[in-house]
């Protein structure tokens, strides 16, 4: 093992042996490099003449750029050109730090690790497959998950999702829950908790959110070692009162000393920025302190350095100047009211009763998506390619489920798209 690799897994086990067991045998291994190029690299900062860089400027110290894209973007090129460093730039880390307590007021005094930049959601979610997937490893998902994670921690790192059922009588199952939770042998145990919910656009009330909070509690109190992803990709977008609004990771942040939680986040979908490719990776557990973080975070540093080098620079730039501009927020108010109209427009849609007899919708009131599960003996596949040949609407076939995007469809056509698939179903009995 690397020696900086090892010092920073002594500091992890000084300050938290649970978190340090849940690391996977490569996080274990893993560490960010001070020494050799990028440690010499740092050290020549400020030099009159740096010729460490990989990377070119101009005479005059500015990056070299070609004019034909330096035009393009109203940006001192030096936030623009050059390399961002690989655990992100440190004003939007502080930034998104900021906003995290923001949106989530119950977090108050919480300790919290700065957030290291990710390529967005699907780069976290790979990353916490580095961190702490093991080959063989469980990864505890609800039934209806987003499809990703099978590339990225099954066929990525060889773990296994196991899931448990979504939904009882129209609410988030519990019961199921608590049961998959707790199968097995006491020990190291990870679960991703995706709400807004992809595909089914769910996000739990509160009180289910405290529900699930006290089933983790009490599995963490029987001795199990739990790295709790949330991924929030669609954080804040909820339409509906009693939903649970902040994040359930402030509730999972200083739990116990055995939970570890992940969160996961970005402006992808929260911003309406997809193409840029920002995300975050934050860390909390109760007991932790600013040495433990510093730990996790060159870990995950140096698992972006060995995998992607870094972010876009220019993308994180783009973000903070949003961020910091007065317009920021009531633009996206503005979004969000465009959002919520659509998705009235779907419930209105819905309460035809006549849908009933082909399709019904699974429980959903927040995020991108609903689903509708079609009856017993219609084949969804079958449906959805009548629907595009035939009515030209496109939708998602997940095995007798229909997954809308209700986000990327106008108010003044969401009727016709119930009535395209009220039609298509009609077709394929």
């Amino acid at each position: 093992m690397n020696p900086q690799a090892e010092e920073l897994n002594q500091i992890i086990r000084q300050k938290s042996p649970a978190v340090y067991d849940m690391l996977s045998e490569r996080g274990k291994n893993i560490f960010f490099p001070k020494k050799g190029i990028l440690g010499q690299t740092a050290e020549a900062k400020g030099t009159r003449i740096n010729a460490t860089i990989g990377a070119a400027v101009e005479d005059d110290g500015t990056p070299m750029r070609l004019e034909t894209i330096a035009s393009k973007i109203d940006l001192d090129p030096s936030l623009v050109f050059p390399y961002a460093p690989s655990f992100g730039r440190p004003d939007l880390r502080s930034k998104w730090k900021s906003m995290i307590y923001e949106k989530n007021p119950s977090l108050g005094e919480t300790v919290l690790s700065l957030p290291v930049v990710t390529n967005a959601l699907t780069h976290g979610i790979s990353m916490a497959g580095y961190l702490f997937a093991d080959a063989g490893d469980e990864v505890i998902v609800p039934s209806l998950f987003w499809g990703n994670y099978n590339l990225t921690l099954a066929n990525g790192y060889g773990a296994n999702l196991v899931k448990f059922n979504l939904f009882k009588n129209n609410q988030f199952d519990l019961e199921a829950f608590e049961a998959k939770l707790n199968e097995g042998e006491i020990g190291k145990k990870i679960l991703i908790l995706n709400f807004p919910n992809n595909p089914t656009g769910y996000t739990p009330t509160q009180e289910e959110a405290d529900g699930i909070v006290s089933i983790i509690a009490r599995a963490a109190e029987k001795g199990n070692k739990l790295v709790c992803i949330t991924d929030d990709a669609y954080f804040g977008l909820v339409y509906e009162d009693g939903v649970a609004r902040e994040s359930i990771f402030a509730q999972l942040a200083s739990l116990h000393e055995n939970v570890l939680a992940v969160k996961l986040d970005g402006a992808t979908k929260e911003d309406y920025v997809w193409g840029f490719r920002v995300g975050f990776m934050t860390f909390a557990v109760k007991g932790g302190d600013a040495e433990l973080y510093s730990a996790l975070e060159a870990k995950t540093a140096g698992a972006i350095r060995g995998n992607i080098s870094n972010a876009s620079n220019l993308s994180q730039s783009l973000m903070y100047a949003a961020y910091n501009s007065a317009e920021y927020g009531v633009q996206k108010r503005a979004k969000h009211r465009i959002m919520q109209q659509r998705y009235q427009a779907v419930k209105e849609a819905l309460n035809e009763e006549k849908y009933l007899k082909y399709y019904k919708a699974l429980p959903f009131n927040s995020g991108y998506f609903m689903c509708v599960q079609l009856a017993d003996g219609l084949d969804s596949e079958k449906v959805r390619q009548v629907l595009i040949q035939k009515y030209s609407i496109g939708t998602i076939s997940l095995n007798g489920i229909l997954r809308l995007a209700f986000s990327a469809v106008a108010a003044a056509d969401v009727k016709e798209m119930f009535e395209g698939i009220y039609k298509a179903c009609e077709e394929c009995r």
